[in-house]
C-alpha cells in the first residue's frame, strides 16, 4: 500500500510537471533553474535557501512581481518569504512518506512573478536520514519451536524478515543470532536484493541440560546511529527418559532446637529429573535408618520435607545421620544424605552433690578450712553447661572451683561461736544459659566452742549491805558472771580469794557457795568492830585451760541500834556520892552541870536527847535536849532543898529506841559544912566495902590452894622420873623415848599445844579486881634429836626442864 501511494505521487507530480511546462511554453517564457538539497524532518520554518539571491532577483522585484510558489503537490512542502526573499520549510518532509525506496528522492515547485510575468524552477532534493530502526513483521510475538533432542545436526529452521523503511547505508544490512552453543545463523539473498535468515543445528540437544533455548534475532541497519530490532525465538527440546533423579546436594545440613515440637519442618530436600512428564515425576522417601531416628524423623513424599514427629534430645543424641532416596516412575532412585545437628536447649538444671562435708567446724579454725566439697554437673553443654556457684547472703564463706566439677566451701573469716553459734548456707548453681537455671542446697552448720571467753561479772564491783546482829548463815548477797562460751567451757564456779580481814582470814567472815555465788555470813556481824568488808571473788570457767576473772566485793554492814548510850558525866560510883553545888544567888538559866553521854552506834541511832525524868523540884532545873545542860530555870530561894535529886534520861534515836539514866546529886549550898551535914548517909558505901573484902578474901584461898597443889604435882613427877633413869640404868634394855601427849614427830620437830597463859588483873580506879583468861599464848617447843640414843643426856635434860618448867623444852 505504502510502494502504491508513493507510485501515485510520483504519477501526478509528473503529470502537473508535464503540464506546467507546457504552460510555459504556451506563454512564451523562459526562466531560471534552481536545485537545492536538504535533510529530511526539518523543522518548520527552517531556511532552505535564498531565492531572491539565487535568482538574481531583488526583494522590491519580488514584491512587485507578487511572487509565488505554484506546486502540483497536495501538500506544500516549502514557503517564499517575499520580504525576505528566502525559502522555508512550511511543512514536515519525510522522506520514506514522499519517497519510499526510490532514491534519490526530491520534489520540485516553481516560482511566477507578474508584470512582467517570470517563471523559475526549484528542485528540492531530500536527504535520508538514519530515522527508522528494523522492524519484524511480529515483533511483540514470539517465535516458537519444539525440537526433539534427538534431531540431526545440520536441520535448517527459517525465520522471519525485518523491514527498513530507510535507504541506502541507513536500510537494513545484517542479521545477529544472540550467543548460543547449538544454532548458528545463514543469510540468503532475494533476488530483488532484500536478504532472509535461517537458524541452522550445529550441535545436539540435550533437554536434560537446556529444555529450553531462549534466542534473539536481531537486525541492524548501517546509519548513524546505528538501529536495531530484535525478535525472541523460543526452542522447547522434547525428552526422552534416560536420566535418574538427582539431588541438588550430595550432603544436606541442617540444625534444629532440642525439645522441638511434633510436626515442625526442618528441612526439604530437593531431587530434579532431567526427564520430563511422566518420567520427571518424583517421590521421596527415607531409606531403612537404624536406631531411634526412625521414630523422630518423617518426610513428605511430594515435597521432600523432612519434619520431626518424635521427641529430639540433646543430652541423648547430639547428630542425626539419615538417607533420603528419590524415585521416579521409570524406577530410577537417586539418594543423598542428611545430617540433622541438635542445638542444645537451656533445659538442665545443676545437678548438685554433695560429697563432703564437716559440721560441726571449730571456731578457732584457720582462714581457708574446707567445709564442704561440691560435685556440680549440668547436662546441657557450652554455655548452657557452664556452671557458677555462690552463696546466697552475706556469710564468712566462699566457694572455690578445685577440680573440674568439684567446688570447695571454704571459710573466708574467722568465726565466733558467741556471735554466731551455727549458720544456714544456702548455694546456688547456676549455669550461663539464656535464660539461665538453677538449682541450690542448704545446709546446716555448727560452730563448736572453744573456750576463748573468760567468765565475765555484771559489775566491775559489787557492793552489798548487810544489818548487823545477823544470823550466821544468812545470805548476804549474790555475784553473777556469765561466760559466753558453751557446755563445759560455760560452766562457772565461784571461789573466794584468800584475803585477810582484820588480820584474819576472809573465811572466817562470809561463805561462798561456788555453784550459785551466794555469799552468806559465816558469823554474827558488829558494826562497832567492823564497818564494811572488801573480798575477792574469781569466777572460773570449766574449760581446758580454765579462764576466770575477779571481781571487788564491797559488804558494808549497816548499824542498828543495838547500844544504848553511855553516860560519861558525871561519872556513877558504887561507894562514892557526888554532887555538883549551887549557890543561892545562881540566877536564872545558871549552869550547873552539863551530862555527856555517847552511842557507840552511828548515823540517827547515836543522835542522842536530854529529858528531865525525875527531880526534887521540876520547877527549879530543866536540861537541854540536845546538849544536855542541867540549868535553873528561876532563882534560887532559901526556901528551896539543899540536897537536890535529878534523874536524867539519855535516850537514841534508833528504832526501837535505848535509853541510860544518871542521877545527878545537886546541892543548893554556899558552904561545905553546910552539904556535908545533909549528905551523911553512907549505908551504900559500907556495904560496898564489905562486899569488896568478901571476895578480895575467897580470892586469895583459891590462888594459894592452886599453889600448893601444883607444886606437889611437880615434885612428884621429878621423884618419878628420876627413879625410872636410875632404873633403866642399871639395865641392859634398850632405851625406848617417851613421848608427851599431843606430841608429833615431824622431821625431827614436834610441838606441845594447849600451854595457857593466866593473867591476873586490877584495875586501878576501883575498888573491885577482875580475873580475865587470855586464848592460847605461844607453843613451847620440844627438840629432839632421833638418831642420839644416850640416856644419861636425855635424864640430864629432863631433870633440867623439871628444875625450869617455864623454859622451853629442848632435848638434842
Amino acid at each position: 500500500a505504502t510502494r502504491k501511494r508513493i507510485f501515485q505521487n510520483k504519477l501526478c507530480h509528473h503529470i502537473d510537471r508535464r503540464l506546467l511546462m507546457l504552460l510555459l511554453h504556451v506563454v512564451n517564457m523562459v526562466g531560471g533553474q534552481i536545485r537545492y538539497s536538504i535533510p529530511e524532518e526539518m523543522k518548520k520554518g527552517s531556511v532552505i535557501g535564498n531565492v531572491a539571491q539565487d535568482l538574481g532577483l531583488d526583494l522590491k522585484r519580488l514584491r512587485s512581481g507578487r511572487a509565488r510558489i505554484v506546486t502540483g503537490e497536495s501538500i506544500q512542502y516549502t514557503e517564499l518569504k517575499t520580504d525576505k526573499g528566502i525559502l522555508v520549510v512550511n511543512e514536515r518532509i519525510d522522506r520514506e512518506q514522499l519517497c519510499g525506496d526510490v532514491t534519490p528522492c526530491s520534489f520540485s515547485f516553481e516560482v511566477i512573478l507578474e508584470n512582467p510575468m517570470e517563471l523559475h524552477r526549484i528542485t528540492v532534493e531530500v536527504l535520508d536520514i538514519n530515522d527508522h530502526a528494523p522492524v519484524f513483521p511480529n515483533k511483540d510475538k514470539t517465535v516458537s519451536f519444539e525440537i526433539s533432542e534427538s534431531a540431526v545436526v545440520g536441520v535448517q529452521f527459517p525465520l522471519q524478515s525485518a523491514e527498513d523503511l530507510d535507504v541506502g547505508l541507513n536500510g537494513l544490512q545484517d542479521y545477529v543470532l544472540s550467543p548460543n552453543d547449538n544454532f548458528i545463523l545463514k543469510q540468503h539473498a532475494n533476488p530483488d536484493g532484500s536478504k532472509y535468515v535461517e537458524m541452522v543445528l550445529q550441535k545436539p540437544l540435550d533437554r536434560e541440560q537446556r529444555p529450553h533455548l531462549s534466542l534473539k534475532l536481531i537486525a541492524v541497519d548501517g546509519g548513524t546511529p546505528q538501529r536495531s530490532g530484535t525478535v525472541n525465538i523460543d526452542v522447547t527440546v522434547l525428552d526422552a527418559n534416560d536420566n535418574a533423579p538427582v539431588f541438588n546436594q550430595s550432603v544436606y545440613k541442617a540444625s534444629m532446637m532440642e525439645n522441638t515440637m511434633r510436626g515442625t519442618s526442618i528441612i526439604t530436600v530437593n531431587a530434579t529429573d532431567a526427564d520430563s512428564g511422566t518420567n520427571g515425576l518424583i517421590v521421596y522417601s527415607l531409606s531403612k535408618i537404624k536406631g531411634s531416628a526412625a521414630d523422630i524423623f518423617s518426610i513428605d513424599e511430594n515435597t521432600g520435607t523432612i519434619s520431626v514427629s518424635g521427641q529430639i534430645d540433646y543430652e541423648k543424641d547430639r547428630r542425626y545421620k539419615v538417607r533420603v532416596e528419590a524415585k521416579d516412575q521409570g524406577g530410577l532412585t537417586g539418594t543423598s544424605k542428611v545430617i540433622l545437628d541438635v542445638t542444645d536447649v537451656n533445659d538442665n538444671a545443676p545437678v548438685i552433690n554433695i560429697m563432703s562435708f564437716s559440721s560441726p567446724v571449730s571456731e578457732d579454725a584457720r582462714l581457708g578450712t574446707t567445709i564442704l566439697i561440691l560435685n556440680v554437673k549440668d547436662a546441657d553443654s557450652e554455655k548452657n553447661g557452664q556452671i557458677q556457684c555462690s552463696i546466697d547472703g552475706k556469710l564468712p564463706f566462699k566457694v572455690e572451683s578445685s577440680l573440674t566439677n568439684y567446688y570447695n566451701l571454704i571459710s573466708d573469716q574467722h568465726f565466733d561461736r558467741e556471735s554466731i553459734s551455727e549458720y544456714n548456707i544456702s548455694i546456688t548453681a547456676t549455669n550461663f544459659g539464656s535464660p539461665p537455671l538453677s538449682s541450690s542446697t542448704k545446709l546446716h552448720l555448727k560452730i563448736s566452742d572453744v573456750n576463748d571467753n573468760a567468765p565475765v561479772f555484771d559489775k566491775s564491783i559489787y557492793s552489798a549491805h548487810i544489818i548487823e546482829n545477823n544470823s550466821p548463815g544468812s545470805s548476804i548477797f549474790s555475784v553473777s558472771a556469765r561466760d559466753t562460751d558453751w557446755n563445759q567451757n560455760a560452766r562457772i564456779s565461784y571461789v573466794l580469794e584468800d584475803t585477810q580481814v582484820s588480820s584474819s582470814p576472809v573465811s572466817t567472815y562470809v561463805s561462798l557457795n561456788f555453784e550459785t555465788g551466794v555469799l552468806s555470813a559465816v558469823r554474827s556481824f558488829d558494826y562497832e568492830q567492823i564497818k564494811q568488808l572488801q573480798l575477792v571473788v574469781k569466777a572460773q570457767d570449766g574449760g581446758s585451760p580454765p579462764l576466770s576473772s575477779n571481781v571487788t566485793v564491797k559488804i558494808l554492814i549497816q548499824d542498828q541500834n543495838d547500844n544504848p548510850p553511855q553516860v560519861l558525866y558525871p561519872v556513877q560510883t558504887g561507894g562514892s556520892l557526888v554532887a555538883e553545888m549551887v549557890p543561892r544567888s545562881a540566877d536564872v538559866g545558871y549552869l550547873v552541870t552539863k551530862v555527856v553521854a555517847v552511842d557507840v552506834d552511828c548515823g540517827q541511832n547515836a543522835w542522842l536527847s536530854y529529858k528531865l525524868q525525875k527531880a526534887t523540884d521540876r520547877a527549879l532545873f530543866e536540861v537541854g535536849l540536845q546538849n544536855g545542860e542541867i540549868r535553873t530555870i528561876r532563882q534560887v530561894t532559901d526556901k528551896d532543898a539543899v540536897k537536890q535529886r535529878l534523874t536524867v534520861i539519855v535516850e537514841d534515836n534508833g528504832q526501837p529506841s535505848r535509853s541510860a539514866t544518871v542521877i545527878v546529886n545537886v546541892a543548893v549550898a554556899d558552904s561545905f559544912p553546910e552539904v556535908l551535914s545533909e549528905f551523911t548517909d553512907f549505908t551504900h558505901d559500907k556495904e560496898y566495902n564489905d562486899n569488896l573484902t568478901f571476895y578480895l578474901v575467897l580470892a586469895l584461898a583459891v590462888v594459894s590452894f592452886l599453889f600448893i597443889t601444883c607444886l606437889v604435882v611437880i615434885i612428884s613427877v621429878k621423884i618419878y622420873r628420876w627413879r625410872q633413869s636410875r632404873i633403866l640404868y642399871h639395865s641392859n634394855l634398850p632405851v625406848i623415848p617417851y613421848y608427851p601427849p599431843r606430841y608429833s614427830d615431824t622431821l625431827g620437830t614436834g610441838t606441845l599445844q594447849h600451854v595457857y597463859n593466866y593473867e591476873v588483873c586490877r584495875t586501878t580506879d576501883s575498888r573491885k579486881s577482875d580475873c580475865k583468861f587470855g586464848r592460847a599464848g605461844s607453843q613451847n617447843v620440844l627438840i629432839m634429836d632421833p638418831s642420839s640414843t644416850g640416856t644419861m643426856q636425855r635424864i640430864q635434860n629432863e631433870k633440867s626442864i623439871l628444875d625450869e618448867p617455864d623454859s622451853p623444852l629442848e632435848v638434842s
